[in-house]
């Protein structure tokens, strides 16, 4: 069977970040900035560079900013030009046509299961990437590429997984591993919010997957779970049991972009290494530091 390259990702940015208000009231958590990009350009990019072309971010009422954002704007783009600010002006267009965007809205959110359900028509009989509106990766190697590669070679389902601390297991998800080869691993079973008697290891998914079309019938069939909400965790332990799927210890650092602490570190870190102000913010912290006790 020929193995489908991915070319279909859907980013899910219909959460109402809760945790990070009172600022996600009139901005969408997904355009809070890291530095001067909002975070949802990061995972966007990230697709593109992992050569994904068409695009499904799924919205709801109040987040019209994430589709202007990938939108022209003429009148700002004249204004640029006017005063001969090219290289400006050259970033607005490009961020125009990075990829054929689409966008639907999830009228009423049922968790992140419901969510991938609503791209069903997007995708088609396509295999298709999912990245998560929270969650940043920034690293040489695009972590949703890698996981595009992994699925080229097993055509299975893959998972972006990292190990976290037993503390922090019971709030995310738990794999059954089996090591493969290099950061690869086989898994057949895994659970949303384990308590902590049904800690399976300490491997969790963490933002990323890839999926067949298959996961939506299992969708349709799977009954609400943590929450009250369609858990896409939850149908993925069915795609697990059945036909085995793919854990990818994804090389790149992730920032959780609905906690108030992961938006921080993310625009201090990202903030070190941009060629504007790296060397200043640098500066800065030294000083700052002195203070700390």
């Amino acid at each position: 069977m020929e193995i489908s390259k991915i070319r279909k990702a859907v980013i899910p940015a219909a959460g109402f970040g809760t945790r990070v208000l009172p600022a996600s009231k009139s901005i969408p958590k997904e355009m809070l900035p890291i530095v001067d990009k909002p975070a949802i350009q990061y995972i966007v990019e990230e697709a593109v560079k992992s050569g994904i072309t068409d695009i499904l971010i799924i919205t709801n009422r109040g987040k019209g900013a994430i589709e202007d954002h990938f939108d022209h704007s003429f009148e700002l783009e004249a204004n640029l030009e006017a005063k001969g600010q090219n290289d400006v002006l050259q970033e607005m267009n490009s961020l125009a046509n990075l990829a054929n965007i689409f966008y639907i809205r999830q009228k009423e959110t049922h968790g992140l299961g419901h969510a991938v359900l609503c791209a069903k028509q997007f995708v088609g009989n396509d295999p298709f990437a999912v990245l998560y509106g929270d969650d940043v990766i920034i690293g040489e190697d695009p972590a949703i590429g890698q996981l595009c590669r992994a699925y080229e070679q097993y055509g299975k389902g893959v998972v972006g997984i990292k190990e976290v601390t037993r503390e922090a297991i019971i709030k995310y998800s738990s794999m059954n591993v089996a090591h493969l080869q290099g950061n690869m691993y086989g898994i057949d079973d895994m659970i949303e919010k384990p308590s902590p008697d049904k800690i399976m290891s300490l491997f969790s998914i963490l933002g990323r997957c890839v999926l067949t079309p298959e996961i939506f019938e299992i969708l349709i069939n799977t009954p609400n779970g943590a929450g009250g909400e369609l858990q896409l965790t939850d149908a993925m332990r069915t795609l697990a049991r059945r036909d085995g799927m793919i854990g990818v210890d994804f090389t790149g650092k992730r920032y959780d972009m609905g906690n108030k602490l992961g938006i921080l570190q993310a625009n201090i870190e990202v903030g070190l290494t941009h060629k504007e102000i790296g060397n200043d913010l640098k500066e800065y912290l030294k000083q700052l530091a002195k203070t700390l006790y």
